[in-house]
């Protein structure tokens, strides 16, 4: 299968209102542009030196997605361009983001990475944590960043009823923040998870952003 038929295939299985991040982390520049020639352009990206500089040969209409864990070291890098961080898990890195988006007098729109999995090595907030930040005064000077709403992996498992339970339990913070009165850089629009082993069991539970490599381009080659 080509990664065209690939992305035709997947557009059939996504409902319309779900926008499919193609993961191009360690694809090659012509595998990403064949799929922007397909008509793609959503791509997500785990690292900054990579996202970096695929942006600079790649043509400008693409939108960019960090989508992996983020150093605030890192965060002048992307500034300018990205699309959509998906993985903001501290404060800090909110308050380093509205530092670099100030200076470029860009707004960088933002999702909280939620820890919802069993395993210790994934990031992100716990639900009491992102509560807090919400209805917290530290919002009021990030003039900067929109919070667009909510991130999260499942564990990496073969148990589908555990990673049901992990998405559903996103989803329902999602819903709870939603209807709570909330400050006017935060809103609850997108709620980003699902990727190549497990988006099925995502969309059923209501996720509006899939980020789906493997099943684009194959499995990655390991040197």
């Amino acid at each position: 299968m080509s990664i065209q038929e690939n992305l035709l295939g997947l557009a059939k299985e996504i409902p319309h209102a779900c926008t499919l991040i193609v993961v191009s982390k360690t694809q090659p520049l012509e595998k990403i542009q064949e799929a922007y020639d397909a008509g793609h352009r959503d791509f997500g990206e785990n690292k900054v030196q990579e996202m970096a500089p695929k942006y600079e040969v790649l043509p400008k209409d693409i939108s960019w997605h960090l989508i992996g864990h983020l150093q605030t070291n890192k965060v002048k890098y992307i500034a300018p361009f990205v699309s959509l961080i998906h993985s903001v898990d501290s404060p800090k890195l909110l308050v380093e983001i509205n530092k670099q988006a100030s200076k470029i007098s860009r707004i960088i729109p933002c999702l909280l990475q939620i820890h919802i999995a069993g395993e210790e090595t994934k990031f992100g907030f716990s639900e009491q944590e992102v509560l807090e930040l919400v209805h917290s005064t530290s919002l009021e000077g990030l003039q900067n960043i929109a919070i667009k709403g909510l991130m999260g992996m499942a564990t990496f498992t073969d148990n589908k009823d555990q990673v049901r339970r992990e998405f559903k339990s996103l989803r329902m913070l999602f819903e709870k923040l939603k209807n709570q009165v909330l400050p006017g850089s935060v809103k609850m629009e997108e709620l980003s998870m699902g990727m190549s082993g497990d988006f099925t069991i995502a969309l059923e539970e209501g996720s509006t952003m899939i980020r789906v490599g493997t099943a684009i381009f194959g499995q990655r080659k390991h040197p």
